[in-house]
């Protein structure tokens, strides 16, 4: 007895069609997963992402489908003008090639993932979507695909809302209009694709039926564990490398040099007595704050008890003071001297942190209030050697062409592995006879020293 005979089909021919970001089944009324019935439209319903694992059940039940699924954007590539790759990049393409045109790419910042990318929609030719999480980086691409494959460019995002066989879209223009692009591309490029599985963002993945996907990360793990989520909307990771496998050959030589002050006497009175009053207060709880989601939980609490409340008021005051530490800005002024010849640029976590150091040391800042004309103005005078140092806070991290830099000086930064990582790898763009280095300025005796820890382990992973 065959699969097909166990399955109720309608008097109508079985047809596949799109219907706002999910695949509607006609003709057929017997749930299979991962179809659903809908009562409501009397038919067979499943997220549009599932559209290849639709049509392989309906292919394994021996039944015949009219797939009326995709209204892909019409065009081709023509001539493309694209740059020879380095070896690694060849094989990241032929891994995602062989993956079943589905996957993730992660190599460090600086190793030519837009190439990488590039070079893949060239050989695959069907209409494509870039997704990407900056207007900055929007720019980038378009002007790097244009150049590249001979090609006008759609954009959606900055007020623009122009669909072409090649568009390039923020992450949060693509999902407010994900049920009306889900239909109309074969290929989606996620860049900096660990944005992708947050709560909003994720839609753009499940809306769609593009039945090739490709992520680009140079940090695929999230703190909130959801990076897993990627195997399913993306692909698995296909091809990974860490900087310590491309450095000097392909990435710049690099030294992780920790450097550590003390708190002044005033500093340390009142950093013991902040923090005593958080840990006692996990330790009468019996607490363990291993991850971000105990941390919540800390925070839902506080809002229902005083002392939970203080608790939290401590340990935020006390990361204040580790944070703004009067004995860092003296290390800063001397690894400034230090490397007066260098180009530098530095990173705090605090905006305040940073407008007091543009203004203690004369040096240019930029922040996520900081304009992109002067963000720009900044960054050219900074390429030209006008200015030698930059200070910020986040906003350097991704999504912005950082001109080329040697020296990195971390005052302060969060847990995260990916900010670490991400630092680091603005100053690894390989020149001849180059040695990059990045300075961590950590408080003696306090978490920030096991912190620094955990992020330099993560990096043999990266």
């Amino acid at each position: 007895m065959g699969l097909e005979s166990r399955v109720d089909v309608g008097p109508e021919r079985i047809r596949l069609e799109y219907d706002r970001g999910t695949i509607v089944v006609r003709g057929l009324t017997q749930e299979i997963p991962p179809l659903k019935w809908d009562p409501r439209a009397k038919c067979l319903r499943a997220l549009a992402y599932k559209y290849l694992e639709v049509k392989r059940v309906l292919e394994l039940l021996g039944l015949e489908f009219e797939d009326r699924v995709l209204s892909p954007i019409k065009g081709s590539i023509g001539t493309a003008s694209l740059k020879s790759l380095r070896s690694y990049q060849e094989e990241a393409v032929e891994a995602w090639l062989k993956a079943g045109k589905r996957g993730v790419i992660v190599l460090p910042t600086g190793t030519g993932k837009t190439m990488i990318a590039i070079k893949i929609i060239a050989q695959v030719n069907e209409p494509t979507v870039v997704v990407v999480p900056t207007l900055e980086l929007l720019e980038q691409w378009r002007l790097e695909l244009s150049k590249a494959l001979n090609v006008n460019v759609g954009v959606v995002g900055g007020g623009s809302r122009e669909l072409s066989f090649v568009t390039v879209s923020t992450y949060s223009s693509a999902y407010l209009h994900a049920e009306e692009m889900g239909d109309k591309f074969k290929l989606l490029v996620f860049d900096e694709v660990h944005h992708l599985p947050s709560e909003s963002f994720r839609q753009i993945a499940l809306m769609s039926a593009a039945p090739y996907r490709l992520g680009l990360t140079a940090t695929l793990e999230r703190e909130d564990g959801k990076h897993v989520d990627l195997l399913d909307l993306v692909g698995d990771v296909v091809y990974r490398k860490s900087v310590y496998e491309m450095e000097s050959k392909h990435l710049a030589d690099f030294e992780l040099v920790r450097v550590y002050v003390e708190f002044t006497d005033d500093e340390k009175r009142k950093f013991e007595k902040l923090y005593s009053t958080y840990r006692d207060f996990l330790e009468k709880r019996n607490w363990r704050l291993k991850s971000l989601q105990d941390f919540k939980r800390l925070i839902m609490v506080s809002g229902l008890s005083r002392e939970a409340r203080r608790a939290l008021i401590a340990w935020r005051d006390a990361r204040l003071l580790v944070l703004n530490s009067v004995s860092k800005l003296d290390i800063l002024r001397d690894l400034l001297k230090k490397h007066q010849g260098d180009r530098i640029l530095i990173f705090t976590e605090l905006n305040e942190t940073v407008r007091r150091i543009s203004r203690m040391l004369l040096i240019p800042e930029i922040t996520y209030k900081t304009g992109p004309k002067e963000r720009a103005t900044v960054m050219e005078l900074f390429r030209k050697g006008v200015y030698r140092a930059v200070v910020t806070s986040r906003v350097l991290e991704e999504g912005v062409d950082v001109p080329d830099a040697n020296v990195a000086i971390v005052l302060s930064g969060t847990a995260s592995r990916r900010s670490f990582i991400q630092r680091l790898g603005r100053i690894l763009r390989p020149a001849p006879g180059k040695k990059a280095v990045l300075y961590e300025v950590v408080v003696k005796d306090t978490p920030e020293i096991v912190i620094s820890k955990k992020r330099r382990r993560g990096l043999v992973g990266s």
